[in-house]
């Protein structure tokens, strides 16, 4: 997707990034022993772009140990807490399975985000610093990880522009520090910064265990493009933070909280990481994942159907579960895209249906206020809220191997504020895909995910379903935070 933004400003961008790099110091509840366990917040976020990379994996970490952080909401995505550094800094960034990077901002006066004016005065944005971690090193041009990052047609340019000698470039002796990057995202944004290594402490689900990784990777980012929050990257390639700690031979599972608890500070939902996350997984229903040579770091699943209430089913076109020659199809499970999209003549055989069957009035401002497609005035008896899914029909996803995910209520049409005059407006929270040839077909994001458990069996190629109450669920495993 073409920058919004003049090449020219792009360019003074880096420049800055780049001279400013220049001048960073460059030294410096035990279940498991093969799980991680976390914490996800609750808020929305957008699709980000694909990077091309090779796939890889680590070896995990020797003993590692069940995980928890406690973790506070923003708006936009699903947040996990990653600390950094010695001694550790706490960092929140959102959750994305749709990229690999793991990305921080940097400086503490120094990061800049372009177009961000909504969050100037949000003061959960903390920073990481170089020079006030003992054990930050900047990743030098010998690392693989450097070329996964630039991900160019011949991974040796950034670290020639550098300065290695073509011999220390094959074999890999370059002593050099990794060139600053450019990360792309599809909904425009764009970080510039470094690659940084520095130890992340991973917190145990009881609080006395702890354990260190050394020289865990990830960017360090000086300047963005709408990117005003650091990225956890949860794709398959080897700059994920699950590449980086070894599960990508197991997998992860989460549990999306509803949007009524995103402002709730004292529950947030359950990441789990490793072996816990793909056992005693009975009851879940389990679709295969697709396996695309072109872009092999992301999550594809095959889409067959969607029903509409008890009526036929709707056949979606083979784009969504096939690709084509140049890797483009397919619909891909990300928790970095809030709504889920779908391709544009199906998406409006879809909305056609919908159409035919409910027979409240529409709201059409509300439509043209907040560029939903269908949105509607549900009765609300005394302007007492309450379930209001019973009135609208429910929406099923049928994907391969014969599984079918009857979206939990409030997962399609979303109320769009209070009761007013005893009806409540809601709008249909699916969205139409961009126009394009390119890419995935479909996107099955975040909001269509909550409630649901959600598992990433990566031993056995496949992703499962199982909708249940996620706020129980962090009950459960005892994510409750005190304020």
């Amino acid at each position: 997707m073409s920058s919004p933004f003049t090449i020219a400003t792009f360019f003074l961008l880096f420049l800055r990034t780049a001279l400013s790099d220049a001048n960073q110091s460059l030294a410096k509840k035990q279940r498991n022993p093969n799980s991680v366990v976390l914490g996800l917040t609750h808020s929305r976020a957008f699709y980000h772009s694909m990077k091309i990379s090779d796939n890889g994996l680590t070896k995990k970490p020797s003993g590692m140990i069940d995980m928890m952080e406690p973790l506070r909401e923003v708006r936009d995505g699903y947040l996990i807490s990653l600390n950094l550094g010695t001694p550790p800094k706490v960092i929140q960034v959102y959750m994305d399975t749709g990229s690999d990077l793991t990305w921080v901002p940097c400086g503490n006066l120094s990061f800049d985000c372009m177009d961000c004016n909504d969050y100037r005065n949000n003061k959960l944005m903390s920073t990481y610093s170089p020079s006030y971690s003992s054990s930050s090193l900047r990743d030098l041009c010998v690392s693989p990880l450097c070329s996964d990052v630039h991900s160019s047609d011949n991974s040796y340019d950034p670290c020639a522009v550098a300065g290695c000698s073509l011999s220390t470039l094959v074999k890999g002796t370059c002593p050099r520090p990794c060139p600053s990057f450019a990360y792309t995202y599809g909904a425009g944004g764009v970080v510039i910064g470094t690659l940084t290594r520095d130890t992340l402490t991973t917190h145990g689900s009881s609080p006395s265990f702890t354990r260190e990784v050394p020289n865990f990777c990830f960017g360090c980012v000086g300047s963005t493009y709408r990117e005003p929050i650091g990225i956890a990257g949860f794709g398959r390639g080897v700059l994920s933070l699950p590449s980086q700690l070894g599960f990508l031979q197991k997998g992860f599972s989460h549990c999306f909280l509803g949007f009524k608890f995103a402002n709730n500070p004292n529950i947030s939902s359950p990441l789990v990481i490793g072996d816990l996350a793909i056992s005693s997984n009975d009851h879940l229903q389990f679709t295969s994942l697709l396996k695309n040579p072109m872009y092999p770091n992301y999550y594809y699943i095959g889409l067959e159907a969607i029903t509409v209430g008890n009526a036929t089913a709707i056949q979606v076109p083979s784009s969504l579960r096939e690709f084509d020659s140049h890797g483009n199809g397919g619909m891909i499970i990300d928790s970095g895209t809030t709504y889920t999209h779908l391709p544009g003549p199906f998406y409006t055989q879809l909305l056609s249906m919908l159409q035919s069957i409910i027979t409240y009035p529409r709201a059409q401002e509300q439509e043209a206020r907040t560029g939903f497609d269908l949105c509607y005035r549900i009765p609300c008896p005394n302007n007492v809220v309450t379930d209001h899914d019973h009135l609208l029909p429910s929406i099923s996803f049928h994907f391969s191997n014969n599984v079918s995910l009857v979206l939990p209520q409030g997962n399609h049409f979303y109320a769009m504020g209070a009761p007013s005059n005893s009806t409540v407006v809601k709008c249909l929270l699916l969205q139409n895909m961009d126009d394009s040839d390119s890419g995935p077909a479909g996107v099955f994001g975040s909001f269509q995910q909550q409630n649901v458990k959600v598992v990433y069996d990566l031993e056995k190629e496949r992703i499962g379903f199982q909708p249940m109450d996620c706020a129980s669920a962090a009950a459960s495993q005892g994510i409750i935070h005190k304020t």
